[in-house]
């Protein structure tokens, strides 16, 4: 992360040693931890934040993208009244309806559960001869 190598953490361990003592340097070793968590937290935080802006500006693009084919293609190819398709009275309505309407659907039929046997009342226990 920042270059430092194995026998560069060393003499910093050493000198952290003998600066700090023996009596302080877990209480020492345990805020550089805290610290050093909160900086990763903190660093993921803002590096989260920005792939969400990425994300967001990537949709924006593929919207953009997406509207301009469709008028695109909606002026290279106008609706026309044709059976089967969209009825211009019903688009002007904003209903999303083929024109004939379609046959309702029959509901499915569901199947009958089982009937279970009531159970039996338990026997009493034997008797050791």
């Amino acid at each position: 992360m920042f270059g430092v190598d194995s026998f560069e953490l060393i003499v910093i361990a050493v000198v952290a040693l003998v600066v700090i003592g023996p009596r302080e340097l877990p209480r020492a070793m345990r805020m550089v931890g805290h610290w050093a968590g909160r900086a990763r937290g903190m660093a993921r935080h803002f590096r989260s934040g920005i792939d969400t802006m990425m994300r967001e500006a990537e949709l924006e693009e593929m919207e953009k993208k997406w509207r301009e084919d469709n008028d695109r293609i909606l002026r290279d190819h106008p609706m026309e009244a044709q059976p089967g398709t969209i009825d211009p009275e019903w688009q002007q309505t904003g209903l999303d309806q083929s024109y004939p309407p379609a046959a309702p659907v029959p509901a499915a039929k569901v199947p009958a559960k089982k009937r279970r046997r009531p159970a039996k009342a338990p026997r009493p226990p034997r008797k050791a001869s």
